[in-house]
């Protein structure tokens, strides 16, 4: 196995990246970064990620340098890691051909991993600067408004929303759209179910205010921790901790003494009380829509701003798919939900893929080898409940071992030839989902799920029309003697 970056042989001991900014480096150096100057804060850099996500599979990742009106060296990172190779840097792990290469050995590594908590510094990058009470301007960064209809500016949006929970004293660093409401206060809006909204109504049914910091700019990793459903109770910290092999530093914020990244490059700390709200959104969300109307949202007041010098201002831009973060949200997902559906005892899964165009949430695709009757129909209804398949989950497709969960044009194939629809599709109704949904049934604020069993019967495995297509080798046979004619194509 390699090492991504030095194409050298993969060491599980080679020091991870220290920082956002060693992390830059290390894509750059590999080719996956694309800068770009000039573009400004006002739908310019939502509409150019926009461009650039749409333009290929696994774009690179952008840093917008230069933007109007701000001082020269502060930026803005999207799609930190929205490719193999990138997502592959920031875990860790080998150098992968494709995406299901990354899921395999993001579950390989689970089958050891184990939760890493932080470790308390005093010293740390992100003190380089301290704004307090009157000197706080939230507007000395160049938060953007991404997209033509959206509320307002979002500095919050590639984030981290740390908590501690005031009943088990466990902390949560989740991810949650933030809108600057003025130069001192934020809003933070927080789906039903989440475990961010959980802690916040814990300390409001208390009467008491919910103290809160906001990192808007650190390792990529815990992003992509902050962006899934982990269990409750397991900090990102800790989870993110054991893929780096390293714990975390952090630092007690002055005000309340929660846990800040020691090198995130801006974290933003305050609190929130039940009885000050205000109007938050709309915002162009993952689904492709704006789903969730503007609505009254709890203001953190903000108390200090911590951040670095020429700080790097992290941004993930929701759109129509594909965004600038939905690549790797399927990949962690896949592997997420493969890991759930194998500790809860099933065998023979061959692979998992989370599909861009359902926001990584929305069409799921299980591959298994089935071994008895009923396998197919199992797998799918563990899929579609598991922790990190069930939020605004909608379909759930079942496929044999020959099908490549990846490929679309494949999967619809064996739901075409595979599947009756009168007695192959399953549903279930009221489960959990989100004001982000564009079907939400509004009285329950639930929807309904398929799981469809596109596999050949377990019963006719045996005499089930073969597949139409040359064999493995002799493709491979056939491939070597023509291959001076198929390099051309």
């Amino acid at each position: 196995m390699l090492d991504v970056t030095t194409q050298q042989p993969y060491n599980a001991h080679h020091a991870p990246h220290a920082d956002l900014r060693e992390f830059l480096a290390r894509i750059e150096a590999a080719g996956e970064l694309l800068r770009i100057r000039g573009a400004h804060w006002d739908l310019e850099i939502g509409t150019l990620a926009e461009i650039v996500c749409h333009t290929r599979p696994e774009p690179p990742a952008i840093l917008f340098e230069d933007v109007p009106g701000y001082p020269k060296g502060i930026r803005l990172l999207s799609g930190a890691t929205n490719s193999s190779k990138r997502l592959a840097i920031a875990l860790g792990l080998p150098v992968p051909n494709g995406p299901l290469d990354v899921v395999r050995s993001y579950r390989d590594r689970m089958k050891t991993h184990q939760p890493l908590p932080p470790r308390v510094v005093a010293k740390g990058a992100v003190l380089e600067n301290i704004d307090r009470d009157g000197a706080i301007d939230l507007y000395k960064f160049p938060a953007p408004r991404l997209h033509e209809l959206d509320g307002g500016r979002y500095i919050g949006t590639d984030d981290l929303v740390i908590m501690r929970d005031p009943e088990e004293n466990w902390v949560n660093a989740a991810t949650y759209r933030a809108m600057v409401l003025g130069k001192d206060r934020v809003s933070l809006w927080m789906s039903p179910g989440k475990h961010g909204r959980q802690i916040r109504e814990k300390y409001f049914r208390a009467g008491k205010p919910c103290p809160v910091l906001i990192s808007c700019g650190h390792d990529p990793l815990l992003f992509l921790a902050g962006g899934n459903e982990l269990k409750f109770g397991l900090s990102e910290y800790d989870y993110a901790g054991g893929h780096r092999g390293v714990p975390y530093d952090v630092i007690e914020s002055e005000v309340h003494g929660l846990p800040m990244p020691a090198h995130a490059e801006i974290v933003i700390e305050g609190d929130m009380a039940a009885d000050e709200t205000a109007w938050e959104g709309p915002f162009g969300e993952f689904t492709g829509y704006y789903a969730s109307s503007p609505s009254e949202q709890p203001v953190v007041r903000v108390r200090r701003v911590y951040y670095r010098n020429d700080p790097v201002l992290g941004i993930a831009s929701p759109m129509r798919p594909p965004s600038d973060f939905s690549f790797s949200k399927c990949v962690m997902k896949a592997g997420m939900i493969w890991d759930e559906v194998e500790r809860a005892g099933l065998s023979g899964v061959q692979g998992v893929w989370c599909h861009e165009f359902g926001g990584a949430r929305m069409f799921n695709v299980i591959a298994i080898k089935q071994a008895y009757p009923g396998h197919a129909r199992q797998a799918g209804m563990l899929a579609a409940s598991s922790q990190s398949g069930s939020y605004l989950g909608r379909f759930v497709v079942v496929v044999d071992e020959d099908v490549d969960p990846t490929d679309i044009f494949d999967v619809m194939w064996a739901v075409c030839t595979r599947c009756d629809p009168a007695t192959d599709i399953e549903f279930f109704r009221r489960a959990w989902s989100t004001p982000l949904d564009p079907l939400l049934d509004k009285a329950t604020s639930t929807n309904s799920r398929a799981v469809i069993d596109a596999c050949r019967p377990f019963e006719r495995l045996k005499d089930f029309p073969p597949v139409a297509r040359a064999s493995p080798e002799l493709v491979a046979k056939v491939r070597e003697k023509f291959a001076g004619i198929l390099a051309k194509l």
